[in-house]
């Protein structure tokens, strides 16, 4: 793995880069490397196995970044935005010579926006949480601010789960066993370094609802698109996946059973050879979605929620259960 740095362009932050090259494989090859995009609550640390996988199945490097606000990247500016993140991501393309992009849930939402204007070869989202006509507008959590701001970051961090429901039944928890269970997760470093990073959460769940759009803002999209969704996922994800490729003819909509939210940063193989395939020239290969609300199956032990959408730090389930979890 390299690490190094490249400058945003407006000249008043940098982005921390981790590279990852297949075997045998030098510093060359402009043009043909893929940018991997992580979402909100997370530094990209744990995309870098799914990153793994990816160069090894492309035979191609694969770039990692911390967006801003996390480990070796700058804070978020005063004026953070989607803007902000479309000029990042624009920079990161450049300099490493990507010329495709792997995108996570917020992730998925600032690819979404950067294809608007970016000339990006091939792309995959997985959960891109984009809001069409206000679709995003009731997750939002006003308490969730105020929390921030007063510093109670265990209630912070419960509004947050309740309002985007991706930890699946345990969403659904009142909000005081969120607020224990936040407690809880504190004590390992990973919990502890989500509830550092719920100041970021507030900015970017506002650039979300802020660049709420119609299908028509996307039309224009030429970009070979294929749209993941988690079989286990909140239903919504799945339903903006639907409606954005039946409006744009370059998008393909597909279902991946038996997944959760955070699937990019679980054990398997399923998503990276997905991704692989589309990025290659394959087809979308969508599967039939299942009728589902918009709860998720959780996994039998608490496990991470990445990609922006919270959960429970700990070990990473090996295989998800029916029913609450444990």
């Amino acid at each position: 793995m390299e690490t190094w740095t490249v400058r945003t362009d407006d000249a008043e932050g940098r982005l921390e880069v981790h590279t990852f090259r297949p075997a045998g494989h030098g510093p060359g090859g402009p043009g043909t490397g893929v940018v991997v995009v992580h979402g909100t609550l997370v530094t990209d640390a744990l995309y870098q196995p799914f990153a793994r996988k990816l160069a090894r199945l492309l035979d191609r490097p694969v770039h990692c970044y911390n967006r801003r606000g996390r480990a070796g990247s700058s804070p978020q500016p005063a004026g953070y935005s989607a803007a902000t993140e479309v000029a990042d991501l624009a920079a990161v393309l450049r300099e490493t010579g990507g010329s495709d992009v792997v995108a996570h849930s917020y992730g998925g939402f600032v690819a979404l926006q950067a294809a608007r204007s970016l000339p990006i070869r091939r792309m995959v989202t997985y959960d891109a949480a984009v809001s069409l006509s206000g679709s995003l507008t009731q997750r939002w959590r006003p308490e969730l601010e105020r929390s921030v701001a007063a510093g109670k970051l265990d209630e912070a961090w419960a509004h947050l789960v309740q309002g985007l429901e991706t930890a699946g039944p345990v969403s659904r928890l009142p909000l005081g066993a969120l607020r224990m269970l936040s407690i809880l997760s504190a004590r390992t470093s990973l919990g502890a370094e989500m509830r550092d990073l719920l100041p970021t959460a507030v900015a970017e769940m506002r650039a979300v609802l802020a660049a709420d759009a119609e299908l028509d803002d996307f039309v224009g999209i030429t970009t070979p698109t294929l749209l993941l969704s988690g079989g286990w996922s909140p239903g919504y994800f799945a339903e903006t996946g639907r409606q954005l490729a039946a409006a744009v003819p370059a998008m393909t909509f597909a279902v991946v059973p038996g997944q959760l939210h955070e699937g990019p940063i679980r054990p398997g193989n399923r998503l990276a050879l997905r991704a692989a395939r589309f990025l290659l020239g394959g087809p979308g290969a969508a599967s039939p979605a299942p009728g589902r609300g918009t709860g998720s199956m959780a996994g039998g032990r608490m496990g991470i929620m990445a990609g922006g959408m919270p959960a429970f730090p700990g070990r990473f389930p090996g295989r998800p259960r029916r029913g609450p979890a444990s």
